[in-house]
């Protein structure tokens, strides 16, 4: 179970990883080369931060369960994302 939920809080933190990545692509202009150089770190990082957790919740082997947890932490992370935005659209219409 608490590897079930660690796997869970791996891919909500990937997707607050990517998240923000995106945030500062908006606040500041990158070029084409940039992306592509901060989309491979990403990805890089990424693959070492799961490869670890994976390591320390199972012994290296690869399990169902964590890679379902966390595709499934993504997803609930991605979900509450829409529902903020959308609360947040939401208050600053009202503010109007």
């Amino acid at each position: 179970m608490i590897a079930f939920l660690t796997a869970m809080l791996t891919g909500m933190i990937v997707g607050c990883a990517y998240l923000c990545i995106r945030k500062l692509r908006r606040i500041i202009r990158h070029s084409l080369t940039a992306v592509a150089v901060e989309d491979g770190l990403y990805w890089t990082c990424t693959a070492i931060y799961i490869f670890v957790q994976i390591y320390s919740t199972s012994n290296g082997s690869i399990r169902w369960y964590f890679v379902i947890g966390t595709v499934l932490g993504l997803l609930i992370f991605l979900l509450f994302g829409k529902l903020f935005r959308k609360i947040e659209g939401g208050l600053y219409k009202k503010k109007k």
